[in-house]
């Protein structure tokens, strides 16, 4: 994980809270129908990000740029969500691994789960099926804007994973997500405590404003 002071704030938090945020603001950023190949998998960091797409011939390359993603950043793959294909596996897990990169994650497919999984390095995706992507598949563009799960991830944006999915905070609004989820955690914490001495629930959240806390501040 960077040492970026957000980045670590993001870690604090978990997706639901910071989904909750980006609500709250009317920012997209959850990332549909992505899931950690593991449930423990959990990645905070930056977007290192890049497109992917159809073979051309001769094919290209849909690894090469491995060397490239500095430590803690996130490699953040849009292959457009095809499924047919794989656009990671056991090479590239063993590498980003050992080089300290924070996590993988793809509009697409993985496969070599079993690996990931020994190593604890963290890849979430559309699924996970065995079949190469080489001549298949290939990179495109690197340090780009992409979609993932119909989320518009740039790069340097701060993506966080775990079990729920995963979120990203688009840099432009960084901080006023990291404002609000630390807002709405700390509220629903004290919900939470106040129902464990006896509070009725409803009264618990109406007195630290529940129903506010996601709901789009008004303008006059």
């Amino acid at each position: 994980m960077s040492d970026d002071a957000n980045v670590a704030r993001a870690a604090k938090l978990d997706t639901a809270t910071l989904s909750d945020a980006l609500d709250r603001l009317g920012v997209v950023g959850q990332c549909y129908r992505i899931a950690g190949r593991d449930p423990s998998f959990h990645m905070t960091g930056r977007a290192f990000t890049m497109r992917c797409g159809p073979a051309a011939t001769p094919p290209g390359t849909v690894g090469d740029y491995i060397d490239d993603v500095p430590a803690g950043q996130i490699v953040v793959i849009d292959n457009g969500g095809r499924d047919d294909a794989t656009i990671w596996g056991d090479i590239l897990t063993e590498i980003a691994h050992r080089r300290g990169i924070g996590g993988t994650l793809i509009d697409g497919i993985s496969r070599d789960v079993a690996l990931c999984r020994q190593l604890g390095y963290p890849v979430f995706s559309r699924g996970h099926w065995m079949r190469t992507g080489k001549d298949r598949v290939q990179v495109e563009e690197t340090n780009c804007v992409v979609n993932i799960g119909g989320a518009r991830i740039a790069p340097g944006d701060i993506v966080r994973g775990d079990a729920d999915g995963v979120v990203v905070l688009p840099k432009e609004h960084e901080a006023r997500v990291l404002d609000a989820a630390e807002e709405i955690g700390a509220a629903e914490e004290k919900i939470r405590d106040a129902v464990r001495k006896g509070m009725r629930l409803d009264e618990a959240r109406a007195a630290f404003r529940y129903h506010q806390l996601q709901s789009r501040p008004r303008t006059e």
